[in-house]
């Protein structure tokens, strides 16, 4: 009868879970709806869902399936794609901290960009609030790779041979940054003024430059790195037991956090290269869930993937409304919602 009992407990905490993941879903859809109904050209909801369902008008179709449809794609998957890395790497690392922006690994990426836009011709600024124009989008995604990977392999390098502690990891991390900026700036100096706008709107965060092909691009990329983490989710949930039990219970460790820092690096640079750098979704969404699903990744990572892909559609509606019909730049927004919320998190103490 007590093993009933408890049967039933827990399974009514795994479906407490699993309604929390849809409600961060249902969430994510009626946002992206209201993003999609949202701008100049004034679309009620009732007109997109007709659209979205191909009975809209002609007009209606080319404003939705051309020009928002792919914003909102890449705001999803681009959002989805942060949050999950950044929940990746606060649990290879064990650093409640990390994310590919607290690591260096986003401003490695932007460099490689930038090398890309300058030395390569591989993104020209176009008409002013145009942003950058993609020309060669694998060329920078190639660059910024490198670049980003150079920052994963440090941390990587001091982490399994130095064995430093999480607070220095993240001193390492603002260090990496400050290197990468400096170097970028640098490239700025010497570079032409064209190719300086170019790699200043770049940085500035724009989720309005992809078109189907880049947003496709970003969701492939999240969607294999997602498969990959999902079927890794046991090996994470061991490995917050410390090091000794995972290998214990039969985990290569440190096949582990290279394989997960590389893919991890991977969908951030790819992700940068085309949207630019945009700070804290992956920092914040998942400790939000963290606190709603527990640290188990089977249910941590797809809700750390709705939350994201949540927050930056509530960032880019808010940076495409606040100040019409200018758009400000999203990396700004995120950091004006995301600062505050983590500095909350801060005070209330970060679940691990």
């Amino acid at each position: 009868m007590h093993s009933t009992l408890k049967a039933q407990s827990y399974q009514g905490y795994i479906r407490q879970k699993k309604l929390v993941i849809l409600i961060i879903m249902a969430l994510t859809i009626i946002m992206a709806l209201i993003a999609i109904s949202s701008g100049s050209s004034g679309l009620p909801l009732n007109e997109v869902m007709l659209t979205l369902l191909g009975k809209g008008t002609e007009n209606a179709a080319r404003i939705v399936w051309n020009i928002r449809m792919p914003r909102i794609v890449t705001a999803v998957t681009a959002g989805a794609g942060l949050a999950v890395v950044g929940c990746v790497m606060q649990g290879i690392l064990r650093n409640p901290l990390a994310s590919s922006s607290t690591l260096g690994v986003s401003q490695g990426a932007a460099f490689g960009a930038s090398i890309a836009i300058i030395y390569f011709g591989a993104g020209v600024q176009g008409q002013i609030f145009d942003g950058v124009t993609i020309i060669n989008p694998y060329m920078i995604s190639i660059c910024a790779f490198l670049s980003s990977m150079s920052a994963a392999a440090v941390i990587l390098a001091l982490s399994r041979f130095k064995k430093i502690s999480p607070e220095a990891m993240i001193l390492c991390g603002v260090a990496l940054s400050f290197l990468f900026s400096g170097g970028t700036t640098l490239m700025q100096y010497f570079a032409d003024d064209v190719k300086v706008a170019a790699v200043v709107f770049w940085t500035f965060g724009d989720l309005g430059r992809t078109s189907w092909r880049e947003a496709s691009i970003i969701a492939a990329v999240v969607s294999i790195s997602l498969a990959y983490f999902s079927y890794n989710s046991w090996n994470y949930n061991v490995l917050q037991g410390g090091q000794h039990t995972a290998k214990g219970l039969g985990v290569n460790v440190d096949g582990l956090r290279v394989v997960g820092m590389i893919i991890c690096s991977l969908s951030a640079s790819i992700i940068v290269s085309f949207v630019g750098i945009i700070n804290f979704i992956g920092l914040i969404a998942p400790h939000l869930v963290r606190r709603l699903v527990g640290s188990d990744y089977r249910y941590l990572l797809p809700a750390s993937a709705g939350m994201g892909a949540f927050l930056l559609l509530l960032s880019d509606t808010a940076a495409r409304l606040a100040a019409a019909p200018v758009i400000l730049p999203i990396g700004a927004i995120t950091s004006f919602f995301g600062a505050p919320m983590f500095l909350y998190l801060l005070f209330r103490g970060l679940p691990r």
